[in-house]
């Protein structure tokens, strides 16, 4: 039997990988509801990637990306005429209007990086580069260092606990840390 050309499959496994774990998790993440996911043979995933981190990695590098286009647009967007606590509580609120379920995928993929050794780099890599692009627009890495770990945490409660967006105890709060 000859193989059938399909020049897009990988791609198809990395999509299938990041809707399966938005949809059931990390835990749900195998070769095996991949491959369903993909309509592609078993054989296929681990053809193309030997190990599930090694798919995990594909799929927070592709993950990292959107999330580096949505912040590098956010930061280029920041008024240097306002206070940056007002402008990083417009982010938080602007990305907590979004799309909830693909903030809780970016977590859930992120968060792997705690128990998965290989796919920390990964995460650190985004954060970093977090790092650099605001540092390079409000002209201090070390307070963009912050403002990342800031905006992560603060975004992270509000996806676990549920609790509305409340902009001015943001904004306060941000102002007391950020002066």
């Amino acid at each position: 039997m000859a193989r059938r050309y399909d020049p897009d499959r990988r791609q198809r496994i990395i999509d299938a990988a990041i809707a399966v774990v938005g949809e059931r998790g990390i835990a749900g993440l195998s070769h095996r509801s991949v491959a369903t996911a993909a309509d592609v043979p078993l054989g296929s995933t681990t053809y193309h990637f030997a190990s599930l981190d090694e798919l995990l990695i594909a799929a927070l590098r592709q993950v990292n990306r959107v999330c580096l286009a949505d912040f590098a647009r956010w930061a280029e967007g920041i008024d240097p005429a306002a206070p940056l606590a007002e402008e990083v509580a417009r982010f938080i609120e602007e990305a907590l209007a979004g799309d909830r379920s693909r903030m809780e995928l970016e977590y859930e993929l992120y968060l792997t990086a705690l128990r998965r050794e290989a796919v920390r780099p990964i995460a650190a890599e985004c954060l970093d580069e977090m790092v650099r692009v605001l540092g390079q627009r409000i002209g201090d890495v070390r307070t963009a260092r912050a403002v990342v770990a800031l905006t992560d945490g603060l975004l992270l409660q509000h996806l676990l606990t549920g609790q509305p967006f409340d902009p001015a105890s943001v904004r306060a709060g941000l102002t007391g840390v950020l002066g």
